[in-house]
């Protein structure tokens, strides 16, 4: 694939999702706010250990200006083990079903992509998937379509060689948003899966061409939060990595990133109100 005809997008599309018949609109890019009710989390500081530091995160981060809240319960840092579905269920259904009953407005989604956990925690109010598994599992899709919900789409190939990492990683989403089409999903929102299966220079290459995938006219999802890209680069831990975190969330937006997820919301709260007046 030739990008060199593509125009660089520099501007918000002005995208909306539907999310359990709410309308949510993009065209001023949203903050998600992680909970991680897991004990091996790659950054220590985004764990929580029981309900009361779940529900206690939840309100920091709604109070720092939070729209999306994503709560995950099995780890998907590098050499994480996948844990029994029924302990991923376990974790999960406590936390959403006190958060979903305490802040009923805010949006909740689930960062899983095995289809018995996701069918098992919908009813209580999920408006959101987030697959970091690249669609490995389509039957979740029924459940997505019959809900409507949004879900987001993560590039991740674990055995992928790639000859241009930003094509390649292109014409996964365009296979894949074809498959979506199929299924009747259409709330849609890619990650360029930053820190999956990929070199440091595959995503930088990737933060370089964020502009274009706005041509597949679908929100971006930028997840680079405290991640190995930018400590292996500024040789730093994850606790030590908010400056960077905040320096490589500025550049998503300016090129067209849609929603930050983080661990730290109220710094990006401040990033996306400076680039708000670009």
């Amino acid at each position: 694939m030739n990008f060199s005809d593509v125009q660089f997008n520099t501007f918000y599309n002005k995208f909306t999702l539907q999310c359990r018949g709410k309308i949510v609109d993009l065209s001023t890019p949203l903050v998600m706010g992680i909970i991680n009710c897991t004990p091996d989390s790659f950054h220590k500081n985004s764990r929580v250990a029981n309900l009361e530091a779940a529900l206690s995160m939840a309100e920091k981060h709604i109070a720092e200006g939070a729209q999306i809240l994503d709560i995950g319960a099995c780890s998907t840092r590098p050499g994480a083990e996948i844990i029994p579905v029924q302990e991923e269920i376990n974790r999960l259904m406590p936390v959403v079903e006190a958060i979903r009953k305490q802040y009923p407005e805010i949006l909740i989604s689930i960062d899983s992509f095995q289809y018995e956990v996701i069918e098992k925690v919908l009813p209580l109010g999920i408006d959101i998937v987030n697959d970091v598994s690249g669609l490995a599992d389509e039957k979740i899709l029924t459940l997505i379509a019959k809900k409507n919900i949004a879900y987001v789409l993560m590039h991740n190939q674990t055995d992928a060689k790639y000859n241009n990492v930003t094509s390649d990683v292109y014409r996964f989403f365009q296979n894949k948003l074809e498959i979506l089409k199929k299924n009747q999903v259409n709330n849609v929102v890619i990650d360029l899966g930053f820190g999956f299966a990929k070199s440091l220079e595959n995503n930088f290459e990737l933060l370089k061409n964020i502009n274009l995938f706005n041509n597949l006219n679908t929100p971006i999802l930028i997840g680079v939060s405290r991640k190995s890209m930018i400590c292996r680069t500024l040789k730093c831990s994850p606790e030590e990595s908010l400056n960077g975190t905040t320096a490589i969330h500025a550049i998503a937006l300016q090129k067209g990133g849609n929603i930050l997820r983080v661990h730290d919301v109220k710094e990006a709260m401040q990033v996306v109100k400076l680039h708000q007046l670009l």
